[in-house]
């Protein structure tokens, strides 16, 4: 049984893992494409932070834990090496309700994501779903701002050049593309 600092360390982390919890899905959700693997992401993410708790700084940790979720995915990734998400299909079809055009544009968003190579994925993620200034993306990625910038470039024109996307626009993608 924990007690003093350690019963509050706990009590911290625990508020700050409830508080953060939906945002990280959301998060591990664009970098995978798949709700289950990110939750599962999120939360083998959250055991590995909870073991260094004690050494995050409260201030940095948002910034701290993100950086951890996406070594985690590149980690999960390079011991796939397989590609995870199916290339849906989209009939047309007559009547369609908005939510289920809402699903396939997002389907559809999320095929051109997994087509991205992974820093450039991550970048799209981290600055235009979170986001977050190039300066953050950076810090969360391990390079330079100029870096995020390039890739962040070469990255929207891949999106906007994706034959997926050639219907839609900006507005009905989120404005990510």
């Amino acid at each position: 049984m924990h007690t003093g600092p350690a019963l509050a360390a706990e009590d911290d982390f625990t508020a700050f893992a409830s508080a953060y919890w939906s945002r990280l899905v959301r998060t591990a959700y664009m970098l995978t494409g798949d709700f289950h693997e990110a939750e599962d992401l999120v939360q083998t993410t959250l055991i590995k932070v909870y073991a260094r708790w004690g050494r995050v700084r409260r201030e940095d940790a948002d910034a701290y834990v993100r950086r951890a979720l996406v070594n985690n995915n590149r980690s999960r990734h390079r011991r796939r090496r397989v590609a995870h998400l199916l290339t849906p299909l989209l009939p047309d079809r007559p009547q369609r309700s908005r939510e289920t055009e809402r699903l396939e544009e997002r389907d559809v968003l999320m095929e051109a994501l997994a087509e991205l190579p992974e820093r450039q994925r991550a970048v799209v993620v981290l600055r235009y779903w979170e986001d977050l200034g190039a300066d953050e993306v950076a810090r969360t990625l391990g390079c330079s701002p100029g870096t995020v910038k390039s890739q962040a470039s070469r990255a929207l024109a891949k999106l906007r050049a994706h034959p997926a996307l050639a219907g839609y626009d900006r507005a009905d993608l989120g404005g990510a593309a």
